[in-house]
């Protein structure tokens, strides 16, 4: 009996079943390991799109401090909202402060809209001071540079690298 009568035997010269085999199994992992990825990145995501920390300060405090030192940075308060009394004023009582701080840097609201005008739907940079349940102060703001990055190009540069710095600046003296 020849090579060839034992390769038949043991289920094709070429090792074609094997390799059938291999490649369902590297489908196979593929697939649940992209599905593992999509499912850790859908949990991670949300914390990793927010910044939050804690205010050393009081409340309106912490209001008046990231006001001014916006100012200080070249930003323009481009308004103030009180969630509180808004939702008083609907009927809808809310228990804790939250207010939310828009600021607007014409140099780089100018330069993102010249790219990308859909993204005016981010603007303008918001920052909010809310009342924990406890009573404690937070402030928390979009992440900016992963934003940038994930937008790419002068989106990049412009949130990934200079507002996403600002911020950093405008609450270096209110956060913990």
């Amino acid at each position: 009996m020849g090579a060839d009568a034992y390769d038949e035997r043991a289920g094709g010269g070429c090792g074609c079943s094997l390799l059938r085999g291999g490649l369902r199994t590297l489908t196979i992992g593929f697939a649940l390991g992209m599905i593992v990825a999509v499912g850790a990145a859908w949990v991670v995501m949300p914390a990793l799109m927010l910044n939050v920390g804690s205010s050393r300060l009081t409340f309106d405090e912490t209001v008046a401090a990231i006001q001014q030192a916006a100012a200080e940075q070249g930003w323009v308060v481009a308004g103030t909202r009180d969630f509180q009394q808004s939702l008083a004023k609907h009927g809808r009582p809310f228990g804790h402060r939250v207010k939310v701080i828009e600021l607007c840097h014409s140099d780089y609201a100018h330069r993102v809209l010249t790219d990308r005008r859909e993204l005016s739907a981010l603007m303008p940079c918001s920052i909010a001071v809310y009342e924990g349940d406890d009573g404690a102060v937070h402030v928390s703001r979009m992440n900016s540079g992963l934003m940038g990055r994930m937008f790419g190009g002068s989106v990049a540069e412009i949130m990934g690298k200079h507002v996403a710095t600002d911020v950093e600046a405008i609450l270096a003296k209110v956060l913990n």
